[in-house]
């Protein structure tokens, strides 16, 4: 019987999100969020928390 994959949300410096498997490593310059669990519910957290698609440098510079 083939287990579940479990995933973390991860975001960088420019508030981009993604998932990562969770027994891998995360890259350099992600960082974990409070969501660990299955695919779906990964992505259903990034689809409540990502409104703003746009990278944070954008948004900075846009307000200058």
């Amino acid at each position: 019987m083939m287990e579940q994959a479990i995933f973390v949300v991860v975001k960088n410096d420019e508030e981009q999100y993604s998932i990562w498997q969770a027994e891998r490593e995360v890259p350099a310059g992600w960082h974990v969020q409070p969501c660990r669990g299955p695919k779906e519910e990964c992505l259903n957290y990034i689809e409540q928390n990502w409104t703003d698609m746009r990278p944070a440098s954008l948004k900075r510079a846009m307000t200058n």
